[in-house]
Protein backbone atom coordinates (compact mmCIF):
# COMPACT_ATOMS: atom_id res chain seq x y z
CA UNK A 1 0.00 0.00 0.00
CA UNK A 2 1.34 3.79 -0.83
CA UNK A 3 0.10 7.04 -0.88
CA UNK A 4 -0.38 9.02 -3.80
CA UNK A 5 2.05 11.87 -2.66
CA UNK A 6 2.65 14.74 -0.47
CA UNK A 7 3.05 18.34 0.15
CA UNK A 8 5.38 20.28 3.09
CA UNK A 9 3.92 23.45 3.39
CA UNK A 10 4.72 26.72 6.36
CA UNK A 11 2.56 26.61 8.91
CA UNK A 12 0.59 29.60 8.23
CA UNK A 13 -2.63 31.08 11.04
CA UNK A 14 -5.37 33.19 10.12
CA UNK A 15 -8.94 33.05 8.25
CA UNK A 16 -10.14 33.11 5.46
CA UNK A 17 -12.32 36.31 5.02
CA UNK A 18 -15.98 35.96 3.81
CA UNK A 19 -15.37 37.60 0.77
CA UNK A 20 -13.45 34.99 -0.50
CA UNK A 21 -14.63 32.00 1.16
CA UNK A 22 -18.00 32.60 -0.87
CA UNK A 23 -15.38 32.72 -4.06
CA UNK A 24 -13.83 30.25 -3.02
CA UNK A 25 -16.75 27.93 -3.20
CA UNK A 26 -18.43 29.23 -6.34
CA UNK A 27 -15.22 28.66 -8.27
CA UNK A 28 -14.33 25.82 -6.61
CA UNK A 29 -17.83 23.79 -7.72
CA UNK A 30 -17.70 25.01 -11.46
CA UNK A 31 -14.32 23.46 -11.64
CA UNK A 32 -15.16 20.40 -9.86
CA UNK A 33 -18.41 20.46 -12.19
CA UNK A 34 -16.74 21.28 -15.65
CA UNK A 35 -13.87 18.18 -14.65
CA UNK A 36 -17.39 15.68 -14.13
CA UNK A 37 -18.69 16.89 -17.47
CA UNK A 38 -15.64 16.50 -19.40
CA UNK A 39 -14.08 13.47 -17.82
CA UNK A 40 -15.97 11.79 -15.04
CA UNK A 41 -16.24 11.32 -10.96
CA UNK A 42 -13.07 9.09 -11.42
CA UNK A 43 -11.03 11.81 -12.64
CA UNK A 44 -12.15 14.20 -10.12
CA UNK A 45 -10.70 12.03 -7.42
CA UNK A 46 -7.33 11.37 -8.88
CA UNK A 47 -6.68 15.06 -9.06
CA UNK A 48 -7.74 15.62 -5.55
CA UNK A 49 -4.99 12.77 -5.28
CA UNK A 50 -2.07 14.44 -6.84
CA UNK A 51 -0.22 17.20 -4.60
CA UNK A 52 0.67 19.28 -7.48
CA UNK A 53 -2.75 19.80 -8.90
CA UNK A 54 -4.17 20.59 -5.52
CA UNK A 55 -1.84 23.00 -4.89
CA UNK A 56 -2.68 24.87 -8.34
CA UNK A 57 -6.51 24.86 -7.48
CA UNK A 58 -5.35 26.11 -4.19
CA UNK A 59 -4.03 28.99 -6.00
CA UNK A 60 -6.35 29.92 -8.46
CA UNK A 61 -8.61 29.90 -5.95
CA UNK A 62 -6.86 32.93 -4.40
CA UNK A 63 -5.67 30.85 -1.24
CA UNK A 64 -1.84 31.55 -0.80
CA UNK A 65 0.30 30.09 -2.87
CA UNK A 66 2.50 28.35 -0.26
CA UNK A 67 0.80 28.34 3.09
CA UNK A 68 -0.84 24.88 5.29
CA UNK A 69 -4.16 27.32 5.28
CA UNK A 70 -4.41 26.41 1.74
CA UNK A 71 -5.75 22.66 2.56
CA UNK A 72 -8.23 23.05 4.97
CA UNK A 73 -9.79 26.36 2.82
CA UNK A 74 -9.63 24.39 -0.28
CA UNK A 75 -11.87 21.22 1.05
CA UNK A 76 -13.99 23.68 3.34
CA UNK A 77 -14.82 25.23 0.37
CA UNK A 78 -15.29 22.06 -1.93
CA UNK A 79 -17.42 20.74 0.39
CA UNK A 80 -19.75 23.70 0.77
CA UNK A 81 -20.06 23.54 -2.75
CA UNK A 82 -20.26 19.89 -3.51
CA UNK A 83 -22.27 18.49 -1.35
CA UNK A 84 -25.41 20.36 -2.04
CA UNK A 85 -25.29 19.02 -5.44
CA UNK A 86 -24.06 15.21 -4.27
CA UNK A 87 -26.63 13.14 -5.38
CA UNK A 88 -26.75 14.93 -8.99
CA UNK A 89 -22.56 14.69 -9.01
CA UNK A 90 -21.99 11.35 -7.32
CA UNK A 91 -19.86 12.80 -5.67
CA UNK A 92 -19.56 12.87 -1.22
CA UNK A 93 -16.77 15.26 0.75
CA UNK A 94 -16.87 13.90 4.31
CA UNK A 95 -14.80 15.09 7.45
CA UNK A 96 -12.75 18.14 7.90
CA UNK A 97 -10.68 19.71 10.64
CA UNK A 98 -10.50 18.30 14.12
CA UNK A 99 -13.99 17.59 15.37
CA UNK A 100 -15.61 17.30 11.95
CA UNK A 101 -12.45 15.08 10.90
CA UNK A 102 -13.98 12.75 13.86
CA UNK A 103 -17.35 13.01 12.04
CA UNK A 104 -16.33 10.74 8.51
CA UNK A 105 -17.52 7.22 10.14
CA UNK A 106 -21.03 8.87 10.65
CA UNK A 107 -20.94 10.61 7.20
CA UNK A 108 -19.81 7.68 4.99
CA UNK A 109 -22.15 4.86 6.77
CA UNK A 110 -25.11 7.64 6.24
CA UNK A 111 -23.88 7.84 2.24
CA UNK A 112 -23.74 4.22 2.21
CA UNK A 113 -26.94 4.01 3.66
CA UNK A 114 -28.17 6.34 0.59
CA UNK A 115 -26.22 4.77 -1.99
CA UNK A 116 -25.67 0.70 -1.32
CA UNK A 117 -21.69 1.38 -1.59
CA UNK A 118 -19.60 -0.69 1.36
CA UNK A 119 -19.88 1.73 3.82
CA UNK A 120 -17.76 -0.18 7.04
CA UNK A 121 -14.87 -0.87 4.08
CA UNK A 122 -15.24 2.77 3.64
CA UNK A 123 -14.55 3.44 7.50
CA UNK A 124 -11.82 0.76 7.52
CA UNK A 125 -9.76 2.97 4.64
CA UNK A 126 -10.63 6.19 5.97
CA UNK A 127 -9.23 4.80 9.43
CA UNK A 128 -6.60 3.18 7.79
CA UNK A 129 -4.97 6.12 5.89
CA UNK A 130 -5.36 8.05 9.19
CA UNK A 131 -3.50 5.65 11.27
CA UNK A 132 -0.59 5.22 8.98
CA UNK A 133 -0.18 8.67 8.21
CA UNK A 134 -0.69 9.94 12.23
CA UNK A 135 0.91 6.87 14.20
CA UNK A 136 2.54 4.16 11.57
CA UNK A 137 4.92 6.71 9.75
CA UNK A 138 6.91 8.42 12.21
CA UNK A 139 7.72 11.47 10.80
CA UNK A 140 6.78 14.22 13.62
CA UNK A 141 3.33 15.14 11.97
CA UNK A 142 0.14 15.09 14.02
CA UNK A 143 -2.82 15.13 11.88
CA UNK A 144 -5.67 17.91 12.44
CA UNK A 145 -7.67 17.59 9.08
CA UNK A 146 -8.86 14.16 7.17
CA UNK A 147 -10.84 14.44 4.40
CA UNK A 148 -12.64 11.70 2.28
CA UNK A 149 -13.82 12.08 -0.70
CA UNK A 150 -16.45 9.27 -2.13
CA UNK A 151 -18.03 8.75 -5.51
CA UNK A 152 -21.28 6.93 -5.63
CA UNK A 153 -19.53 4.16 -6.74
CA UNK A 154 -17.31 3.45 -3.65
CA UNK A 155 -14.22 5.07 -5.69
CA UNK A 156 -12.09 6.99 -2.99
CA UNK A 157 -9.69 9.97 -2.64
CA UNK A 158 -7.93 11.29 1.42
CA UNK A 159 -6.84 14.55 1.73
CA UNK A 160 -5.23 15.06 5.25
CA UNK A 161 -2.69 17.32 6.70
CA UNK A 162 -0.46 16.68 9.71
CA UNK A 163 1.27 19.54 12.11
CA UNK A 164 4.90 19.92 13.51
CA UNK A 165 5.29 22.33 15.39
CA UNK A 166 9.14 22.12 15.94
CA UNK A 167 9.60 22.54 12.52
CA UNK A 168 7.12 24.71 11.74
CA UNK A 169 6.07 23.00 9.03
CA UNK A 170 2.46 21.18 7.50
CA UNK A 171 2.28 17.68 5.67
CA UNK A 172 -0.81 17.21 3.50
CA UNK A 173 -0.98 13.68 2.35
CA UNK A 174 -3.03 12.07 -0.91
CA UNK A 175 -4.60 8.82 -1.19
CA UNK A 176 -6.51 7.50 -3.89
CA UNK A 177 -8.42 4.08 -3.81
CA UNK A 178 -7.10 2.95 -7.29
CA UNK A 179 -3.44 2.83 -6.01
CA UNK A 180 -4.04 0.80 -3.10
CA UNK A 181 -3.23 -2.47 -3.43
CA UNK A 182 -4.74 -4.40 0.23
CA UNK A 183 -5.94 -3.36 3.81
CA UNK A 184 -6.62 -5.41 6.61
CA UNK A 185 -8.35 -8.12 5.54
CA UNK A 186 -11.01 -8.64 8.42
CA UNK A 187 -11.73 -6.86 11.94
CA UNK A 188 -11.30 -8.73 15.32
CA UNK A 189 -14.37 -10.48 15.85
CA UNK A 190 -14.75 -8.85 19.25
CA UNK A 191 -13.12 -7.15 21.61
CA UNK A 192 -13.39 -6.51 25.38
CA UNK A 193 -13.48 -3.54 27.49
CA UNK A 194 -15.56 -0.24 26.90
CA UNK A 195 -16.94 0.94 23.74
CA UNK A 196 -14.82 3.70 22.71
CA UNK A 197 -15.93 3.92 19.06
CA UNK A 198 -14.21 2.49 15.96
CA UNK A 199 -10.72 1.13 16.54
CA UNK A 200 -8.28 0.17 13.98
CA UNK A 201 -6.85 -3.50 15.61
CA UNK A 202 -3.45 -4.02 14.25
CA UNK A 203 -2.66 -7.16 16.45
CA UNK A 204 -5.23 -9.25 14.56
CA UNK A 205 -3.67 -12.78 13.58
CA UNK A 206 -5.18 -11.83 9.77
CA UNK A 207 -3.57 -8.44 9.78
CA UNK A 208 0.32 -9.72 9.71
CA UNK A 209 0.41 -8.51 5.79
CA UNK A 210 -0.33 -5.10 6.90
CA UNK A 211 1.93 -5.19 9.93
CA UNK A 212 4.62 -6.18 7.72
CA UNK A 213 4.00 -3.68 5.32
CA UNK A 214 3.74 -0.96 7.71
CA UNK A 215 7.39 -1.90 9.05
CA UNK A 216 8.86 -2.28 5.76
CA UNK A 217 7.50 1.63 4.95
CA UNK A 218 8.83 2.84 7.86
CA UNK A 219 12.11 1.15 7.74
CA UNK A 220 12.80 2.14 3.97
CA UNK A 221 15.11 4.71 3.44
CA UNK A 222 13.59 8.24 2.40
CA UNK A 223 15.95 8.54 -0.68
CA UNK A 224 14.33 5.27 -1.72
CA UNK A 225 10.78 5.70 -1.10
CA UNK A 226 10.19 9.29 -1.76
CA UNK A 227 10.94 9.16 -5.33
CA UNK A 228 7.75 6.23 -5.90
CA UNK A 229 5.32 9.25 -5.04
CA UNK A 230 4.36 12.64 -6.16
CA UNK A 231 5.56 15.60 -3.13
CA UNK A 232 5.94 18.86 -3.51
CA UNK A 233 8.24 20.60 -0.91
CA UNK A 234 7.19 24.75 -0.66
CA UNK A 235 9.70 27.11 0.46
CA UNK A 236 9.28 29.46 3.60
CA UNK A 237 9.52 32.59 2.08
CA UNK A 238 6.11 34.09 1.54
CA UNK A 239 6.32 36.11 -1.53
CA UNK A 240 6.47 34.61 -4.92
CA UNK A 241 9.91 34.87 -6.42
CA UNK A 242 10.94 33.64 -10.30
CA UNK A 243 12.51 30.50 -9.13
CA UNK A 244 8.97 29.78 -7.68
CA UNK A 245 7.72 29.81 -11.42
CA UNK A 246 8.35 29.02 -14.92
CA UNK A 247 8.84 31.87 -16.67
CA UNK A 248 8.19 30.74 -20.14
CA UNK A 249 4.82 28.92 -19.07
CA UNK A 250 3.68 32.16 -17.31
CA UNK A 251 4.76 34.74 -19.75
CA UNK A 252 3.14 32.56 -22.72
CA UNK A 253 0.01 33.09 -20.22
CA UNK A 254 0.25 36.83 -20.25
CA UNK A 255 0.63 36.50 -23.99
CA UNK A 256 -2.13 35.46 -24.35
CA UNK A 257 -4.48 38.01 -22.43
CA UNK A 258 -2.32 41.05 -24.14
CA UNK A 259 -0.67 40.41 -26.68
CA UNK A 260 -3.15 41.67 -29.99
CA UNK A 261 -2.65 39.58 -32.21
CA UNK A 262 -4.25 36.60 -29.94
CA UNK A 263 -7.25 37.76 -30.84
CA UNK A 264 -7.19 36.74 -34.39
CA UNK A 265 -7.40 33.02 -32.94
CA UNK A 266 -10.58 31.51 -34.00
CA UNK A 267 -11.07 29.42 -31.70
CA UNK A 268 -11.40 32.53 -28.84
CA UNK A 269 -13.80 34.08 -31.05
CA UNK A 270 -16.96 32.88 -28.25
CA UNK A 271 -14.88 34.49 -25.66
CA UNK A 272 -14.76 38.37 -27.33
CA UNK A 273 -15.29 41.34 -24.85
CA UNK A 274 -13.47 39.32 -22.18
CA UNK A 275 -11.01 41.82 -21.09
CA UNK A 276 -6.98 41.05 -20.95
CA UNK A 277 -7.09 40.60 -17.30
CA UNK A 278 -9.84 38.21 -17.23
CA UNK A 279 -8.67 36.36 -20.40
CA UNK A 280 -6.02 35.76 -18.10
CA UNK A 281 -7.73 33.88 -15.40
CA UNK A 282 -9.65 31.97 -17.41
CA UNK A 283 -6.47 30.72 -18.83
CA UNK A 284 -4.98 29.76 -15.72
CA UNK A 285 -8.21 28.39 -15.00
CA UNK A 286 -8.80 26.41 -18.42
CA UNK A 287 -5.31 24.45 -16.90
CA UNK A 288 -6.35 23.59 -14.09
CA UNK A 289 -9.32 21.90 -15.30
CA UNK A 290 -7.65 20.40 -19.19
CA UNK A 291 -3.98 20.90 -18.15
CA UNK A 292 -2.15 17.59 -17.59
CA UNK A 293 -0.42 16.68 -14.76
CA UNK A 294 3.01 17.73 -16.19
CA UNK A 295 1.44 21.35 -15.97
CA UNK A 296 1.42 21.54 -11.78
CA UNK A 297 4.74 21.32 -11.27
CA UNK A 298 5.15 24.61 -10.49
CA UNK A 299 2.03 25.43 -8.74
CA UNK A 300 2.43 28.90 -7.49
CA UNK A 301 1.91 30.16 -11.56
CA UNK A 302 -1.75 29.39 -10.62
CA UNK A 303 -1.52 32.23 -8.19
CA UNK A 304 -1.35 35.09 -11.16
CA UNK A 305 -5.30 33.80 -11.61
CA UNK A 306 -6.57 35.43 -8.55
CA UNK A 307 -3.63 36.43 -6.48
CA UNK A 308 -3.23 35.93 -2.60
CA UNK A 309 -5.48 36.70 0.38
CA UNK A 310 -2.23 38.05 1.38
CA UNK A 311 -1.68 40.36 -1.06
CA UNK A 312 1.14 37.94 -2.67
CA UNK A 313 1.86 37.85 -5.31
CA UNK A 314 -1.25 40.77 -5.51
CA UNK A 315 -4.60 41.24 -4.06
CA UNK A 316 -7.47 38.80 -4.99
CA UNK A 317 -9.26 40.97 -8.04
CA UNK A 318 -12.21 40.46 -6.86
CA UNK A 319 -14.11 41.59 -10.22
CA UNK A 320 -12.05 39.59 -12.27
CA UNK A 321 -12.70 36.46 -9.92
CA UNK A 322 -16.89 37.29 -10.15
CA UNK A 323 -16.14 37.53 -14.18
CA UNK A 324 -14.78 34.55 -13.98
CA UNK A 325 -16.82 32.38 -12.30
CA UNK A 326 -19.87 33.84 -14.22
CA UNK A 327 -18.01 32.59 -17.61
CA UNK A 328 -17.19 29.03 -16.68
CA UNK A 329 -20.52 28.47 -14.26
CA UNK A 330 -22.55 29.38 -17.76
CA UNK A 331 -20.14 27.25 -20.16
CA UNK A 332 -20.94 24.30 -18.09
CA UNK A 333 -24.89 25.23 -17.82
CA UNK A 334 -24.72 25.55 -21.57
CA UNK A 335 -22.45 22.14 -21.99
CA UNK A 336 -25.09 19.89 -19.96
CA UNK A 337 -27.73 20.83 -22.33
CA UNK A 338 -25.42 20.23 -25.29
CA UNK A 339 -24.32 23.98 -26.00
CA UNK A 340 -20.65 23.54 -25.91
CA UNK A 341 -18.98 26.08 -28.09
CA UNK A 342 -17.97 28.17 -24.81
CA UNK A 343 -16.92 25.47 -23.20
CA UNK A 344 -14.98 24.24 -26.02
CA UNK A 345 -13.59 27.60 -26.46
CA UNK A 346 -12.48 27.74 -23.12
CA UNK A 347 -10.59 24.54 -23.39
CA UNK A 348 -8.59 25.55 -25.97
CA UNK A 349 -7.14 28.75 -23.91
CA UNK A 350 -4.75 25.90 -22.79
CA UNK A 351 -3.80 24.73 -25.89
CA UNK A 352 -3.19 28.18 -27.20
CA UNK A 353 -0.88 28.57 -24.23
CA UNK A 354 0.94 25.83 -24.63
CA UNK A 355 1.65 26.74 -28.31
CA UNK A 356 2.74 30.38 -27.34
CA UNK A 357 5.24 28.73 -24.94
CA UNK A 358 6.64 26.72 -27.98
CA UNK A 359 8.71 30.11 -29.25
CA UNK A 360 8.45 32.27 -26.40
CA UNK A 361 11.37 33.32 -24.99
CA UNK A 362 11.02 34.82 -21.36
CA UNK A 363 12.94 38.17 -20.11
CA UNK A 364 13.59 39.93 -16.79
CA UNK A 365 10.55 41.43 -16.29
CA UNK A 366 8.87 39.23 -13.59
CA UNK A 367 8.92 41.90 -11.07
CA UNK A 368 7.66 44.61 -13.45
CA UNK A 369 4.69 42.08 -13.98
CA UNK A 370 4.09 42.09 -9.80
CA UNK A 371 4.48 45.56 -10.04
CA UNK A 372 1.76 46.50 -12.78
CA UNK A 373 -0.74 44.00 -11.01
CA UNK A 374 -0.53 45.87 -7.40
CA UNK A 375 -0.62 49.22 -9.36
CA UNK A 376 -3.19 48.06 -10.90
CA UNK A 377 -5.41 46.54 -8.65
CA UNK A 378 -7.65 49.08 -7.47
CA UNK A 379 -9.20 48.74 -10.73
CA UNK A 380 -10.12 44.84 -10.70
CA UNK A 381 -11.79 45.46 -6.77
CA UNK A 382 -8.54 44.15 -5.24
CA UNK A 383 -8.55 42.77 -1.44
CA UNK A 384 -6.72 41.28 1.11
CA UNK A 385 -6.95 40.68 4.60
CA UNK A 386 -5.76 44.26 5.35
CA UNK A 387 -8.42 45.72 3.13
CA UNK A 388 -9.51 46.84 0.18
CA UNK A 389 -6.53 48.35 -2.63
CA UNK A 390 -6.21 51.45 -3.40
CA UNK A 391 -5.06 54.12 -6.51
CA UNK A 392 -1.71 54.59 -5.92
CA UNK A 393 -0.57 58.06 -5.64
CA UNK A 394 1.22 58.44 -8.63
CA UNK A 395 0.56 55.84 -10.91
CA UNK A 396 2.98 55.31 -13.86
CA UNK A 397 1.66 54.36 -17.03
CA UNK A 398 2.99 51.88 -19.23
CA UNK A 399 3.50 51.50 -22.92
CA UNK A 400 0.28 51.95 -24.25
CA UNK A 401 -1.25 50.83 -20.92
CA UNK A 402 0.22 47.39 -22.00
CA UNK A 403 1.25 44.93 -19.77
CA UNK A 404 5.08 44.14 -19.86
CA UNK A 405 5.74 40.52 -20.45
CA UNK A 406 8.39 38.69 -19.64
Amino acid sequence: MKRNGYADLPLHHGHVPPWLAERMARLGGAIVEAILVEYGKSEVLRRLGDPFWFQALGCVLGMDWHSSGITTSVMGALKKAVNPHAKQFGLYICGGRGKHSRKTPVELLEIADKTGIDGKHLVKCSKLSAKIDNTAIQDGYQLYLHSFIVSNEGEWAVVQQGMNDMNGYARRYHWHSPSIQSFIEEPHSGISGINQGLILNFVDKEAEPTRAGVVDIAKEEPNKILPEIRKIIMPGHHDVKPKDINLKRLGSTLALAWEKNIKDFESLLLLQGVGPRTMQSLALVSEVIYGTPSRFSDPARFSFAHGGKDGHPFPVPTKVYDETIDILKNAVEKAKIGHTDKQKAIKSLGKVVESIEKDFIPNANFNKVVKKERQDSYKYGGRTVFGKSKPPNQPKKGRDGQMELF
